[in-house]
């Protein structure tokens, strides 16, 4: 018990590097090597699962089921994206072909799911992704994924709250845009104000630092109605179908089915929030397969039964860009039904808002607990048991973002992140299935890397080639066989070395493979402007990384070591990393690992 104690009251003893100017002139001196040190480092599942957890000074309460997942999964999907990007894309890049986006970003985001389920159930931590990559791609890489992962749910966040306040003005028989308000003075994107965006979002946090049992049984009546309401949608306007409507099927062309189905990926994100409950999850080995596939299936299948009905209802170019359904059903003589729409809508984006706000603060808590961000934002409040600084942390940053930003720039930005994000958690699968540590041998570990090198640089020239060709199709006879010959490699030239121990990932190599292919090339149809932003933000990411993050956790790896806490950690070592100074950082291959 006392070295529990000690563990849970180091988030607040003060760290050396920042204690003085000259010290922490000398922590930046020792940059490189730290640095080097986080770049190659891997950590143990015990750490994660044990360690890093105490950091939080009271646990979780463990209160959700499989119903509870599935439903969360449903609530933190189905909201703007089929509501607001379906019409979007439909009128501008896809026509009617938009089902056929829907299926392939469909069939990247449960590619991403498999991946997501093995490192759930195998590692039931609040960390998500964050958690997996540390264990299987190390502190850095870690790192930089984090950083995009609070870009996501900040920007996702903030995308359905504008769209929350377009749908509510038409409830109120209103213009989309009625209650944003102009500010001439500010740049073009970014003068639209959105107070009631805000407002939605500090209504919806009260729920969220509440209780996570009672937000999930919210979630569920509220997912319910919703599901209600889209089967509605469904029936009624199949009601109206005019088969014409169809024709032409492709106006933009085969290109704009993979413009599309990039953006619409938006559409899909959120499942990840459920992989940070499982260290809230009674079963995790049964719960969250059940509830992530599961949410997963229907989810795609109501997208596609969705879209199909919206273009055979109206003509592509007739489809409004905000507020699809709703004015559908007045085009087509229903106006009252679109009062329906309007209210199922706000009910969907209202439950990803919530879902969204219990997974962001999960990350942004095991984040802090690896003394990467402040660990006040780690602590989970004894009475509730919910992260709530961490919470309120996360859904300030969103409000201020959803009250400046349009609907477009925050899609764009948000698919890019999540793309990223995909496509490491598949990669990190792989490394974990074929590199497990200490039984790996080095002949074998090359041979990964190479077919590994084969996949990522087919896939990216894929979407090179993609991004700067429009009418020629010659490229992907060289680009996917080389993904495929990268694929069949791991298959036939490197064994396994790890086994999930409940549930894992089938079909492998080739799906894991497949996730990474399909998400760096739906990568190269998103815009240069969203690029730049996700450089931009990589870039501070870095910054900040190497200014505070980093000498941070080292400092905490010496608290630790002066609690005598290396034994136990020790033990944890990696045969080959068994042997290092007491003066090491917390990292993959030294102090903590």
């Amino acid at each position: 018990m006392e070295g529990k104690e000690k563990r849970s009251s180091s988030a607040v003893i003060k760290l050396e590097s920042f204690d003085s100017v000259g010290k922490y002139g000398r922590a930046l001196l020792e940059t490189p090597f730290r640095l080097a040190n986080r770049v190659t480092g891997r950590w143990r599942e015990e750490v994660e699962l044990v360690e890093v957890k105490e950091r939080s000074e009271h646990e979780m309460k463990k209160t959700l089921t499989w119903w509870d997942l599935m439903w969360f999964g449903m609530g933190s999907v189905i909201g703007s994206g089929i509501f607001v990007l379906t019409g979007l894309e439909v009128k501008e890049h896809v026509g009617p072909a938009v089902v056929l986006s829907y299926v392939i970003s469909g069939i990247s985001a449960m590619l991403s799911v498999f991946c997501y389920t093995e490192f759930a159930v195998e590692i039931p931590v609040a960390g998500g992704s964050f958690a997996y990559l540390r264990v299987e791609l190390g502190d850095f890489v870690a790192y930089i994924a984090a950083g995009n992962i609070l870009l996501e749910y900040v920007v996702g966040g903030a995308a359905v709250a504008r769209s929350w306040t377009s749908y509510f003005a038409t409830l109120c028989n209103q213009d989309s845009d009625k209650f944003l308000i102009h500010v001439q003075g500010l740049a073009h994107n970014y003068n639209l104000l959105d107070p009631i965006a805000v407002l939605v979002i500090l209504l919806v946090s009260f729920f969220a630092v509440f209780s996570t049992k009672a937000s999930s049984r919210f979630n569920y009546v509220a997912s319910i109605v919703h599901v209600l309401v889209l089967l509605f949608i469904i029936v009624a306007g199949l009601t109206k179908a005019q088969p014409i409507n169809y024709s032409p099927f492709l106006p933009f062309g085969p290109r704009g089915i993979f413009q599309a189905a990039a953006v619409l990926f938006f559409a899909y994100v959120g499942f990840d929030a459920v992989s940070t409950m499982a260290e809230e999850t009674k079963n995790p080995g049964r719960d969250i397969p059940l509830g992530l596939i599961g949410s997963m299936t229907c989810t795609t299948l109501l997208y596609c039964m969705l879209s199909v009905t919206l273009c055979l209802m109206q003509s592509y170019a007739d489809v409004d860009e905000k507020a699809a359904f709703s004015v559908a059903f007045e085009a087509v003589g229903m106006r009252w039904a679109k009062y329906v729409v309007a209210f199922g809508a706000l009910k969907g984006m209202t439950t990803v808002l919530l879902v969204g706000a219990v997974g962001q603060a999960r990350y942004l808590t095991h984040i802090a607990r690896t003394h990467l961000l402040p660990p006040f934002l780690a602590k989970v409040n004894e009475r509730t048991g919910t992260p709530i600084n961490a919470t309120v942390v996360m859904l300030g940053a969103t409000a201020i973002v959803a009250f400046f930003t349009s609907l477009d720039i925050l899609a764009n930005l948000l698919s890019i992140s999540t793309l990223f994000l995909f496509s490491l958690v598949a990669l990190a699968l792989l490394v974990r299935r074929y590199c497990a540590r200490v039984v790996a041998t080095k002949v074998n570990i090359v041979k990964f890397t190479i077919c590994i090198l084969l996949i990522l640089a087919s896939s990216v020239a894929s979407a090179i080639y993609w991004a700067n060709t429009t009418t020629q199709w010659i490229g992907y006879t060289i680009t996917v066989p080389l993904w495929f010959v990268g694929t069949l490699g791991i298959w036939l030239l490197v064994p396994l070395t790890k086994k999930p121990k409940v549930w894992g990932v089938p079909l492998l190599p080739f799906l894991p493979s497949a996730s990474i292919g399909i998400n760096i090339f739906l990568l190269g149809s998103l815009d240069k402007a969203s690029f730049r932003r996700f450089g931009i933000w990589t870039a501070i990411l870095l910054v900040y990384y190497l200014l505070v993050g980093l000498h941070a956790s080292y400092d905490m790896a010496e608290i630790l070591n002066k609690q005598r806490l290396e034994p136990k950690i020790d033990s944890m070592l990696d045969e080959e990393n068994a042997v290092v100074p007491s003066s090491v950082a917390e990292s993959g291959t030294k102090s903590e690992s």
